[in-house]
């Protein structure tokens, strides 16, 4: 079921095959130096087997970063089932994933992520303990992205007092690009903040419940991203920012949900050139690994634990967009920085 495959930039890295199921995925574990790999699992279509490839290695590497700027006992890891989770996923094929994960012992915790639900989460904990996100239990965590959504919230205010002058997001022009469970809810608050609000989706039954819903100006997904707003938000797939894109972009600063959201080393700098503010995506949507946090560390009193990271999160960005505007560079440039000496401190 498991196959080791070799990689020089990840601890450990697997294919995992079952032939009765028809499971195919992908498992790596980028760094344990803080602690066991804990990153969702994805389902998704893939090109092909690089394309999935790719992906896990890129999301388990970010979630080394995610889980150390939260300042969580965890290491990074992910994990992709390759299919189509409308038409391919079973019972049969999140079983076996679970035994996958199972025989990892505990090296890699997995939650909810993109085409993964609580139910979903519920069938793999029948063939793993090393599983998060669930709906029941004295641990439960349940549906990250409500969580998620405010840690966004949360950094896109800390961004609007350097751009802005205030916290206070009533009247800004937000284009969020992605309306799944965390976009949602991410229009959700910034509708209670009385933000204005325009929103894309590839999905047009989303976009169609989320304009009845909250009043909002539906835009064409291809052009999201060039919108004249005040700030972007990214909740969809990764590579958003990129050569072609930035050069488009007429917000004043992003933040969003989706991760990965740099195509390239370069990005970050091309959007700093262009007087963009970018808040680093693995800082910014931090909020869902420290609500299953709570789960895999079994915290009893989970609400007061989960707020004081949150809050701490938010003072981490406000931290690194002070520095970053000091020294007049990219704030991921910063993120990068910091975590990379904790995590090297870790090692020594």
């Amino acid at each position: 079921m498991l196959t080791r495959l070799a990689i020089p930039t990840h601890e450990e890295l697997y294919r995992v095959e079952d032939r009765e199921s028809g499971l195919r995925g992908f498992i790596a574990l980028h760094s344990t130096r803080l602690g066991p790999a804990a990153g969702g699992l994805r389902m998704r279509v893939y090109d092909g087997d690089d394309a999935a490839i790719e992906d896990v290695l890129n999301l388990s590497r970010g979630m080394s970063y995610k889980n150390a700027a939260a300042g969580l006992p965890l290491g990074g890891g992910k994990a992709v089932i390759m299919g189509d989770p409308a038409a391919d996923k079973t019972s049969g094929l999140l079983r076996a994933m679970g035994r996958a994960i199972n025989a990892l012992q505990g090296r890699y915790w997995t939650a909810e992520d993109m085409g993964m639900s609580p139910e979903d989460m519920a069938e793999i904990a029948r063939e793993t303990r090393f599983v998060a996100g669930l709906d029941s239990g004295r641990h439960a965590s349940g549906d990250p992205s409500p969580v998620t959504a405010r840690g966004v919230f949360n950094a896109m205010r800390a961004g609007a007092a350097q751009v802005f002058g205030t916290t206070d997001l009533a009247g800004r022009h937000v284009a969020v690009q992605g309306l799944g469970h965390v976009g949602w809810h991410l229009c959700l608050l910034l509708h209670e903040a009385r933000a204005r609000l325009s929103v894309a989706d590839m999905d047009p039954a989303r976009v169609a419940g989320t304009v009845k819903e909250f009043g909002v100006t539906a835009v064409d997904p291809r052009a999201i991203h060039a919108a004249e707003t005040d700030i972007f938000a990214p909740c969809a797939i990764g590579g958003i920012l990129n050569p072609r894109s930035i050069p488009e972009i007429r917000a004043r600063m992003i933040c969003g949900a989706a991760n990965n959201q740099l195509s390239g080393s370069g990005d970050a700098q091309a959007l700093q050139e262009r007087g963009i503010l970018y808040l680093p995506d693995y800082v910014a949507n931090g909020g869902g690994i420290i609500n299953v946090a709570a789960e895999i560390l079994q915290i009893d009193d989970r609400a007061p634990w989960v707020e004081e990271r949150l809050t701490a999160m938010q003072a981490r960005m406000t931290h690194i967009l002070t520095r970053a505007k000091g020294e007049g560079v990219s704030p991921a440039l910063i993120a990068d920085r910091m975590v990379e000496d904790e995590l090297l401190q870790t090692a020594v």
